[in-house]
C-alpha cells in the first residue's frame, strides 16, 4: 500500500523528539514545603537570640524623645540658611544609618533643628547627631598627663592672667614629654615654669615652624578663639596652654573650633593623656570610605579588636604618605600621628613605618555600636557647624492604640473579604488562600519582629497600610495560579497534569507581577521621605514574602491536593470540578480511558 504523501514512513519517527521534548520533572511538594519550614525556623531563631517577640513601634504609635539643636558659633560668624539645610540632610543621614527608622528631621525657625526619634534612644546616639565630625590628622608636638582639674571653663586663674612666661605649673597637671628631631638634635618642650625661647634653634625663631611635628610650634601664641572663650591669655603659648587644658567638654568644644592651619591642643578618648598637635595634614574632606568591623593583624587575622577603618582619595594618599615618611623617622612622642575628630584624639598611634595604601584604621576601644557610630558619622560627612542640645523632651503618641487598634481592624475586614470571597469563588480550593494568607501573616510578623531586633526597624501607620495593601497584592498571586489550573482543567487534563501545566505558566505571571510591585516599592522608598518610605519598604517586604509563599506553600500545598480523591476526582465541592467549570474537549488518559468531559460529549452527540 503506497504511503499518503507527508505522512511518516515510519510510526516510530516521532519518538525521538518526544524524548526531546521530555520536561524535567518538578520539585517534591514535601522539599518546597520543607524549604518553608527551615525558613520559619530561621526567624524564629534570629527573634530567639535578640529575645524580643513584639515588633517596635513608630513614633506615631509609641512616642519618643524630641531634641532641639542649636547651632555653636564662634568669632561671631553668622549661620545661614544653605549651611542648616546641609545640617538637616547629614543628621538624617545619619539617623538613618544608625537604624533608627521613622525618625524626623525638621528646622525649627532659621537656626534650629529638631530631630524625633522613636523610644529610647541612648546618650551615645543622641551625641553622635550633633557632633560635627570633622576627622583630621595632626603630627603629635608633645605631650602631658591628662587632667581634669584645669581651670574652670571659661575662667582663668589669676596666676595666668598676671603672668606672662615665667609663671607656676598649676596644680595637677604635668610636664611635656621629651622628644627628638630627625637630625639627631634633641630638645625638650619646656614646662610653664620656664622660658623655652632660650633653648630654640634661631632658625625656629625667626622663619617659625619648618613641619607640623616641629616643636617650635609650643612658643607661638594661641589662637583668638582661646583667649575669647576665656581659657588662656592673650600672651600664652601653646606649651602654656598644654599644661593648664582640662579634659572637661567645654575644653573639647573651643578645641573642635581652632582653624586647620593652627596647632591644637586635644585630650586623649580616655582623657588620660594631653596632646599638642601641629596644624592639619590630611583633611577629613579626603575620606572617601568609612566602616567598622573586627580588627585584624598583618596575618589576616581577627584580633576580638573592633576597628574604623578608612579609605582616603588620591590628594589625602599622597598627603598621608609625605607625612608618615616623616613621622616615622622622630622619637617619642613626635612619632605619632593623632587622629582627631570634634576637638579630641581618638588615636594617636606610633609611626613605624611610611604607610602609603591610603588607608587607616582606627582602633581604641571601641565597642560595635560606637564604633558603627563613629564610621557612619565620618561617612556622610562633616556638620557645616556643631550643635549643642537645646531641649530634650519625651514625646507622647500621636495616634496611640486606638488607630492601631483601628488599622488592626479594617485588615481583619480585608482578610476577611478575601476569605469570603475565595470560599464562594473556589469552594474547598479556598481553603488553601485562607491557609496561605495565614502562613503570609505569621512570616511578615516574625520578619518585621526580627528587623526590628537587629536593625531598629520601627512599624509606624504608614507601614501598618502597607501591610493592608499587601492582602490584595498575595491574594492576587493565588487567584492567577487557580485561574490557570482551572483553565488546564477546561481544556481537559486530568488535575494533577493541570497543577503541573498551570503552576509552570502561572509563575511566570507572578514572578513578573511581583517584579513590577517590587521596583515600585523600591523607586518610592529611595525617592520618598519618612511615612512614605515606611509604606513602601513594607510594601517590598511583603512582595517578597508572597514569592516564597507562594512557591514553598501554596503550589506544594495544592500539588499534594491532586493526590486525593477528593480533588483529584474533580468533587463537586472541591472547586475543581470538571464538569462545572465546562470542559469541553476529550483527552486521551492512557488504556483506552478518556475523560468525563469526554463521555459527556458522546452521550450529548448520541441522543442529539
Amino acid at each position: 500500500m503506497s504511503t499518503p504523501t507527508g505522512a511518516p514512513h515510519n510510526i516510530d519517527s516521532n519518538r525521538p523528539n518526544r524524548a526531546k521534548a521530555k520536561k524535567t520533572p518538578p520539585s517534591s511538594p514535601k522539599k518546597s514545603l520543607a524549604g518553608l519550614l527551615i525558613v520559619f525556623l530561621a526567624l524564629i531563631g534570629g527573634i530567639a537570640a535578640t529575645d524580643s517577640w513584639l515588633p517596635k513601634l513608630g513614633l506615631d504609635l509609641e512616642g519618643g524623645r524630641e531634641v532641639v539643636l542649636e547651632p555653636v558659633v564662634t568669632g561671631g560668624s553668622s549661620v545661614n540658611e544653605s549651611q542648616v539645610k546641609q545640617a538637616v540632610d547629614i543628621i538624617r543621614n545619619r539617623v538613618d544609618a544608625s537604624g533608627t527608622a521613622e525618625a524626623e528631621v525638621t528646622t525649627l525657625g532659621a537656626r534650629n533643628i529638631v530631630v524625633s526619634i522613636p523610644g529610647n534612644p541612648s546618650r551615645q546616639v543622641l551625641d553622635s547627631l550633633s557632633r560635627s565630625s570633622q576627622l583630621d590628622f595632626r603630627a603629635v608636638v608633645a605631650t602631658a598627663q591628662g587632667s581634669k582639674q584645669g581651670q574652670s571653663p571659661y575662667r582663668l586663674p589669676e596666676v595666668i592672667k598676671s603672668s606672662g612666661a615665667n609663671q607656676a605649673t598649676p596644680s595637677g597637671s604635668a610636664s611635656t614629654s621629651p622628644s627628638a628631631s630627625s637630625s639627631g638634635g634633641s630638645s625638650s618642650a619646656p614646662s610653664s615654669s620656664s622660658s623655652s625661647k632660650d633653648v630654640l634653634p634661631s632658625a625656629y625663631k625667626q622663619a617659625g615652624p619648618e613641619n607640623a611635628s616641629d616643636t617650635a610650634w609650643g612658643e607661638q601664641k594661641v589662637d583668638a578663639a582661646w583667649v575669647k572663650a576665656g581659657i588662656a591669655s592673650s600672651n600664652m603659648t601653646y606649651n602654656q596652654l598644654l599644661q593648664v587644658y582640662a579634659c572637661t567638654p567645654s575644653y573639647q568644644e573651643v578645641a573642635a573650633s581652632i582653624p586647620a592651619n593652627k596647632p591644637v591642643v586635644v585630650c586623649s578618648k580616655e582623657g588620660n593623656e594631653k596632646l599638642l598637635l601641629g596644624p592639619v595634614e590630611v583633611k577629613g574632606a579626603d575620606l572617601t570610605d568609612a566602616s567598622s568591623g573586627m580588627a585584624t593583624n598583618q596575618q589576616g587575622n581577627q584580633t576580638g579588636e573592633i576597628a574604623v577603618d578608612l579609605k582616603l582619595n588620591g590628594e589625602g594618599k599622597t598627603a598621608f604618605a609625605n607625612v608618615t615618611r616623616r613621622v616615622a623617622l622622630l622619637q617619642e612622642p613626635r612619632n605619632r600621628f593623632a587622629i582627631t575628630v570634634d576637638g579630641q584624639s581618638i588615636s594617636a598611634p606610633n609611626v613605624r613605618e611610611p604607610l602609603t595604601s591610603g588607608q587607616a584604621q582606627i582602633t581604641g576601644g571601641f565597642t560595635a555600636e560606637s564604633g558603627k557610630l563613629l564610621a557612619d558619622s565620618l561617612k556622610f560627612g562633616a556638620l557645616p557647624m556643631s550643635f549643642k542640645e537645646l531641649t530634650s523632651d519625651q514625646l507622647s503618641p500621636e495616634l496611640g492604640s486606638d488607630q492601631l487598634t483601628k488599622g488592626i481592624i479594617a485588615g481583619a475586614i480585608g482578610l476577611g473579604l478575601v476569605v469570603l470571597y475565595s470560599l464562594f469563588q473556589y469552594r474547598a480550593l479556598g481553603l488553601v488562600t485562607v491557609a496561605s494568607l495565614l502562613v503570609a501573616a505569621a512570616m511578615t510578623y516574625l520578619a518585621v519582629t526580627l528587623l526590628g531586633s537587629v536593625n531598629n526597624f520601627r512599624l509606624s501607620m504608614a507601614g501598618v497600610t502597607g501591610l493592608i495593601v499587601a492582602i490584595g497584592i498575595t491574594a492576587d498571586s493565588f487567584i492567577v495560579y487557580f485561574e490557570r489550573v482551572r483553565d488546564e482543567v477546561r481544556s481537559g487534563r486530568p488535575l494533577r497534569a493541570a497543577v503541573d501545566t498551570g503552576w509552570a505558566r502561572a509563575k511566570r505571571t507572578i514572578i513578573i507581577s511581583d517584579a513590577v510591585n517590587f521596583l515600585a516599592a523600591a523607586v518610592l522608598y529611595v525617592l520618598s521621605e519618612s511615612t512614605v518610605k515606611a509604606f513602601a519598604f513594607t510594601l517590598g517586604l511583603t512582595t517578597l514574602i508572597d514569592i516564597l509563599v507562594v512557591m514553598l506553600f501554596t503550589h506544594p500545598v495544592v500539588a499534594l491536593l491532586a493526590r486525593t480523591k477528593f480533588f483529584g476526582n474533580g468533587h463537586p465541592a472541591s472547586g475543581l470540578d470538571p464538569e462545572r467549570l465546562g470542559a469541553r474537549t476529550a483527552t486521551y488518559a492512557g488504556r483506552g480511558r478518556v475523560t468525563l468531559a469526554d463521555r459527556r460529549r458522546a452521550a450529548q452527540e448520541g441522543t442529539a
